[in-house]
């Protein structure tokens, strides 16, 4: 049933600070509800790591409190997709196999989950989704759940339709403060002053910039990813997304079977390099364009600390395209490098504290807030009202 919480005339029922996907999502939530929301966004439009990712909604591989909110969120993305009119393809993911220990995870993994989840793959239904396979290739699974949207498609087009049912979006606008106040909280803006009877801080890496001490008791710091898009070799295409052995030691879902520990052994004992660097190989190919086959986006590395130098490693660039043109078969030509930022904490993946009454700080702090927010935002309204 949708509930209004009564204001004063010209506040709201709840500002939402950030319209990256986890500010997006709780102000979704809340129109659902029938409240009366203002989303407060400091740049024109969403320019973080809700733009600079793959575009891979990854359910299947979650697990625990991941994986009981991107059940959810997954099908919110397809109801959503119909409402703003951007397009989701629910064309799964392919996990490639192509050490025996790999194999191992994947037979495992599979066997916990069940063939509506995970269908394992011989090596030539494994090329048959994923034409570039190389003949090391063993096998595979297909993670038939799995979605795939273009984030920088899908974002504006969440915050347009928010806007044509009347959500507030004051862009441009930055917050310096949120104090409590009589009869709600007060929002300070570069724009004025807010009043809300709630709010929602979700800004993303950001959250020590007016949080400090929720930041440090949490062990929020930032990740930082090399990323990049390179030509399509061949202008082949690759329908679902793409992971590997790597992706296999930084998903829960696989990285909590038996199987994974000989995994981890293996490559550090043929390639401790990539785990240096923390390489996490995947890829997704963006939308076709002028009917040539999309970049495909190819990474990525992680490189963890509460304030990076403005630096970037090259030979980290280097393994990431080493690695990636021994999954494509090819040499590879970069198209756009960028970095991705995004807040980790090693003491939680959902960060969620409530510095005062009415006001919750809300992140997704494990690089998973596209598969997982907008089943995480239902969660936080029914405690926050």
């Amino acid at each position: 049933m949708p509930t209004h919480t009564t204001t004063p005339d010209g506040a709201a029922d709840l500002v939402v600070v950030g319209a990256g996907i986890v500010g997006l999502a709780h102000a979704v939530e809340g129109l659902a509800r029938g409240l009366k929301v203002h989303v407060i966004e400091r740049d024109e439009r969403a320019v973080g790591a809700s733009i600079r990712n793959f575009g891979h909604i990854c359910t299947t591989v979650q697990s625990g409190q991941a994986l009981t909110y991107a059940l959810p969120a997954r099908e919110r993305w397809l109801d959503l997709a119909a409402k703003a009119g951007f397009e989701v393809r629910e064309t799964g993911t392919v996990v490639l196999a192509r050490t025996e220990a790999e194999m191992a995870v994947l037979e495992e993994f599979a066997r916990s989950r069940g063939t509506d989840q995970a269908r394992l793959l011989d090596a030539g239904a494994t090329r048959a989704l994923f034409a570039p396979a190389a003949a090391d290739v063993l096998g595979g699974a297909h993670l038939p759940l799995d979605l795939r949207v273009d984030p920088r498609e899908a974002l504006p087009a969440i915050a347009a339709w928010l806007e044509s049912e009347g959500v507030r979006f004051s862009w441009s606008t930055h917050v310096g403060a949120i104090d409590p106040a009589a009869g709600g909280i007060d929002v300070r803006t570069s724009r004025g002053t807010i009043r809300s009877a709630r709010v929602v801080h979700a800004a993303g890496h950001d959250v020590d910039r007016l949080f400090p001490l929720v930041a440090e008791e949490e062990g929020v710091r930032r990740c930082r990813l090399q990323m990049l898009e390179v030509a399509p070799p061949g202008d082949v295409e690759i329908v679902p997304a793409v992971l590997t052995g790597l992706s296999m030691l930084r998903y829960g879902g696989f990285a909590e079977t038996t199987a994974a520990t000989r995994l981890r052994q293996e490559i550090e004992a043929t390639s401790p390099e990539l785990l240096d660097v923390v390489m996490n190989l995947m890829l997704t190919q963006r939308p076709a364009t002028a009917g040539r086959p999309g970049s495909i986006v190819l990474g990525d590395t992680h490189h963890y600390d509460r304030t990076h130098l403005p630096f970037d490693d090259e030979y980290v660039a280097e393994l990431v395209l080493r690695e990636g043109a021994r999954l494509l078969g090819a040499p590879l030509t970069v198209r756009r490098r960028w970095r991705g930022v995004y807040a980790d904490s090693p003491r939680t993946d959902f960060l969620d504290r409530e510095p005062f009454p009415g006001l919750r700080v809300v992140s997704v702090t494990s690089g998973i807030g596209m598969t997982t927010a907008l089943g995480l935002a239902p969660t936080v309204l029914d405690q926050l009202f």
